[in-house]
């Protein structure tokens, strides 16, 4: 589609105006906490994008810079008295620039690989077989040693250890009569590290009286390429998911990825302007769940199993400020007999995985690792639960190069343990 004189380069004006410079985001945004810059706080940058689409500024070195660093953690929205979009503003900013940055060699690559693969889950299957052999040789504990490379040493202690599971079946039926029909978006990234997990979450689903299917032909839900600037790209993917997820006339489509789900909510807003897909685009938005939402509104019996262990929870930013969703997963677990839930200080700041902001933005994304990690020891947790791959990566991660190797696992994980199904 070609673009008009009129076509906003970033967002429209009047989406930039919201913002009436008050502060009140600056003490809920990652980014300003740790550098103290004015630039690189949702206000500031809002200044900043406002000033490239009305053509006061251009795209300088300084300017990607500081829109780069942004985690789109959109911590910041739910601090906004005044209701400021700012996770639409910073995906037009990162459009903006992905099309105009003059980025170096080196950069354009990784970004194009990362675009590339994680995305894909049938690509990134043979990578979870050899991370899968890693773990077993130890591997990842190489990232305690001091001698190795701190860039290496990060990589290393991210590696996920890739339990071996099998893709749930495409039906799975209830006893009894079905509460809803449920379809399961599995995801890329899940699916190919964390199969175990969305097979629990298919298992615990019908345990609360959901008739599931997992439709085949899904893909990625766009969320990966949208942290990157690929939009088009991404609207590709969510017109693909549009027809799939539609095809079975589902009550319900759930996700157990924070940032996945807070992708499907927006499907409505990435698809507005496509006249074939808008209508589409908006059902999947007003069905799409958490899958602790749809738990905890069903009929799970009582937890067979004690689960005896100190449990921090921690808010997945795309789970609490994309989604709202921060009641039902303490609930989940404050249910499971013996566990005791603790809370991490500053827990809704950004654990600093941010989709693919660890690996385009390491040097910040590991600060903030450090914070949260000093956070979880603080609080005398044995293990951490998360709603979301990333953060389960980059959290355990954080620890190993602490060299503490406590579980991080996914709510569901510790559900399922407490229901014998795992």
């Amino acid at each position: 589609m070609s673009r008009s004189e009129d076509t906003p380069k970033i967002a429209a004006l009047d989406e930039f105006l919201a913002c009436v410079h008050c502060g009140l985001c600056l003490s809920s945004c990652p980014t300003y906490i740790e550098t103290g810059a004015e630039a690189d706080s949702p206000r500031g940058r809002i200044y900043l994008m406002k000033a490239l689409e009305e053509g006061r500024i251009t795209l300088t070195e300084g300017v990607v810079r500081h829109l780069d660093l942004c985690l789109g953690c959109r911590a910041c929205e739910t601090a906004c008295p005044s209701g400021v979009h700012y996770g639409a503003l910073i995906e037009g900013g990162r459009q903006y620039v992905a099309a105009h940055a003059r980025r170096g060699g080196g950069e354009r690559w990784k970004r194009a690989m990362l675009a590339r693969w994680l995305p894909d889950a049938i690509r990134l299957a043979p990578v979870a077989d050899v991370f899968r052999l890693a773990s077993r040789l130890g591997v990842p504990r190489l990232a305690r040693l001091r001698w190795v490379p701190r860039p290496l040493r990060r990589l290393l202690a991210l590696m996920p250890d890739a339990v071996p599971s099998r893709r749930p079946p495409a039906i799975l039926e209830p006893d009894g009569p079905p509460r809803a029909t449920v379809a399961l978006l599995t995801g890329c990234v899940s699916q190919a590290f964390f199969a175990r997990v969305n097979e629990l979450t298919a298992k615990l689903l019908v345990l609360a009286g959901y008739r599931v299917v997992v439709p085949r032909g899904q893909t990625c839900c766009g969320a990966l390429l949208a942290h990157l600037g690929e939009r088009d790209e991404a609207e590709r993917r969510a017109r693909r998911n549009v027809n799939v997820f539609l095809r079975d006339e589902a009550d319900f489509i759930v996700s157990n990825a924070a940032g996945c789900g807070a992708m499907l909510r927006e499907y409505g807003r990435w698809l507005e302007n496509d006249a074939t897909y808008a209508k589409g685009a908006r059902d999947v938005a007003a069905k799409a769940r958490d899958v602790s939402e749809l738990l905890a509104a069903g009929a799970l019996p009582a937890p067979k199993h004690e689960v005896r262990t100190r449990v921090a929870y921690h808010d997945a930013c795309h789970l609490a400020h994309g989604q709202g969703v921060r009641r039902e997963p303490r609930a989940l677990l404050r249910g499971i007999p013996g566990l005791e839930l603790v809370e991490i200080a500053d827990g809704e700041l950004c654990c600093g995985s941010a989709g693919t902001y660890n690996l385009t933005e390491p040097g910040m994304a590991w600060r903030l690792g450090e914070r949260k990690a000093q956070a979880v020891l603080d609080s005398g947790a044995e293990i951490v639960a998360a709603g979301n791959p990333g953060c389960i990566l980059q959290i355990r991660a954080a620890l190993r190069l602490r060299g503490r190797e406590l579980a991080v696992v996914h709510p569901v994980e510790l559900l399922a343990r407490a229901y014998g199904l795992g």
